[in-house]
């Protein structure tokens, strides 16, 4: 869910707004007359958000990433051990 308010809202409380942005990874919409609405999110979000759309971009990696998400939700594979991935690749000391 998002803070939705106005700019003389948000220029009035942006201290409190900044923290909820970046504490509690908030997004906030703020309205503006006469021009598009801007949202505020925090620079990690914002990070996350444009690594997700580049991942995406590509429809061929954007099935391999589903697959193997698909993949890692069946029950078919079963969590291993770092010790256990070790041996199997041959990386033990």
């Amino acid at each position: 869910m998002s803070i939705s308010l106005t700019y003389t809202q948000a220029r009035a409380n942006l201290a409190k707004l900044l923290d909820e942005v970046s504490l509690n990874k908030e997004v906030v919409i703020i309205n503006r007359k006469n021009a598009e609405n801007v949202a505020m999110v925090s620079e990690s979000e914002l990070s996350f958000i444009l690594e997700t759309a580049h991942l995406l971009r590509s429809p061929k990696n954007a099935q391999r990433l589903l697959t193997a998400l698909l993949r890692s939700q069946s029950e078919e594979n079963k969590p291993q051990t770092v010790e256990a991935l070790k041996e199997e690749f041959g990386l033990n000391e």
